[in-house]
């Protein structure tokens, strides 16, 4: 007989038990059910093993542990049954509800929240000096409130707490660990302050490189949907690029951009975007900064719905409040409607295509509607103008002479520092023209003193 060869082994993947939470008074994009079937996803993604879940719904959370008590002790039981590591609750936590947890469920469960473990995820796909920057921000400023449950050798420097956990001994032990733990705060603090500073670096050398694409002219088109729609595939396809492509959520962080040419001859970059998601920790949002403004200066939006997903129309409006929540709103948008080469009944497609406006059945696996949607943008970008009435200080000359160049100048006002002008834009310069819709208003200058000048006729 041959001897047996050794085969390496690797580490075990670890238990994740999933705990949902709905609070009546506090609505959500997807229901409990559906929620907690994405959570499993994420713990999927970070290579968990989930062995179990449950879920409670409250009408309001409880002030020490977030779930009832019963519940704390049903998880109890399950935790011990299916052997879990972690338990992850499909909501954020806050620092109380996290510590009081972790004492009910014991030194051998860490508890984690929705938010710990997107940044977990972001963490592992992350690649890009500026994507590591990014993440690391957020992952500091989510730890600080939690810091003494981050990191296990600080409790054991505490000792016992007195007081309400009844331990001995805390009074010789307390001082030093609270010493400590202070000047790791500090130290957080600093690497915090580090970090902002890197990453305005980061943001100023996309401002510089955004003014240099505007200078050149050429539309700026961003790819954005929930994660996991298929912005990616669709890049590779129209771009022949070879972005990284899984079956996975948040597969893609950093942003990526490729020329493309339309069917006119036009010139246009792409850009994919990181995906959005029910929940996004406002952390992410903030750390990430630089790079969502690469949507907000955007000349048009392209949103990739999955429309075989049972929650499509649910996480379309994730992504339509989430492009207002960063400023984005605003932007002319097209709706990609994809994987429809995995529906099962074709005739649906012209029922979805009526359900959202302005949108384009394809498959960016196939190719199948590619056409239509190049030609759908280009529509939009040089073909579509759309009323508008700006409010430019003569100190933006550049913007004054760009309206006139590309746009067509129905009336002009002149006022005390700034210009009025109403006409019609093409679609690819209305994000750019829109921090100047708002109204100016100058001290020198009454309200209802105008001059006057109408070009509408020439």
């Amino acid at each position: 007989m041959s001897p047996k060869i050794p085969e390496p082994t690797g580490f075990p993947r670890e238990r994740a038990f999933l705990v949902g939470v709905e609070i009546r008074s506090e609505p959500t994009p997807l229901p409990l059910e559906d929620s907690l079937a994405e959570l499993r996803l994420l713990a999927q993604t970070a290579d968990l093993e989930v062995v179990g879940e449950t879920y409670q719904r409250l009408d309001r959370p409880h002030p020490d542990t977030l779930i009832g008590k019963g519940k704390v002790e049903e998880i109890k039981i399950l935790l011990e049954e299916t052997a879990a590591d972690i338990v992850i609750f499909d909501t954020e936590l806050s620092p109380r509800h996290q510590r009081e947890l972790e004492e009910q469920f014991g030194n051998q469960v860490r508890v984690l929240d929705r938010t710990a473990l997107i940044l977990d995820i972001f963490a592992r796909h992350a690649h890009t000096r500026e994507g590591i920057l990014q993440v690391e921000l957020a992952f500091y400023e989510y730890r600080l409130p939690r810091l003494t449950r981050a990191w296990t050798n600080l409790a054991q420097q505490t000792g016992g707490g007195g007081g309400r956990t009844g331990s001995q001994g805390g009074v010789g032990l307390r001082g030093p660990g609270e010493t400590q733990l202070e000047v790791d705060r500090r130290e957080i603090r600093r690497r915090i302050a580090f970090l902002k500073r890197e990453l305005e670096k980061v943001r100023a050398h996309r401002q510089r490189y955004r003014q240099q694409r505007r200078k050149s002219q050429v539309p700026v088109i961003s790819l954005v949907g929930y994660t996991n729609a298929g912005k990616s595939t669709l890049l590779n396809r129209l771009a022949h690029a070879q972005v990284f492509v899984a079956d996975q959520l948040f597969a893609t962080l950093d942003p990526t951009t490729r020329r493309v040419e339309l069917p006119g001859g036009h010139i246009v970059l792409f850009t994919d975007t990181v995906g959005f998601i029910q929940k996004l920790p406002t952390q992410l949002i903030a750390a990430f900064r630089a790079t969502l403004e690469e949507i907000t200066e955007s000349d048009l939006l392209v949103h990739v719905l999955d429309v075989t997903h049972p929650n499509a129309i649910e996480q379309w409006r994730v992504v339509r409040q989430t492009l207002e929540d960063i400023g984005a709103g605003d932007i002319p948008m097209i709706t990609a409607l994809n994987k429809i080469d995995r529906l099962p009944n074709p005739s649906a497609i012209q029922a979805l295509s009526s359900t959202f406006l302005h949108s384009v059945p394809i498959s960016a696996l196939t190719g199948e509607g590619l056409p239509e949607l190049l030609q759908a943008i280009e529509t939009t970008l040089f073909e579509d103008y759309a009323p508008m009435t700006v409010h430019i200080p003569y100190t933006e000359g550049h913007m004054i002479s760009l309206f006139h160049e590309h746009g067509k100048v129905e009336r002009v006002t002149h006022h005390d520092g700034y210009v009025t002008i109403r006409g019609l834009l093409p679609g690819r310069l209305i994000a750019r023209f829109q921090p100047f819709t708002r109204r100016i208003k100058t001290v020198t200058e009454p309200d209802d003193v105008h001059e006057h000048i109408d070009l509408s006729g020439s």
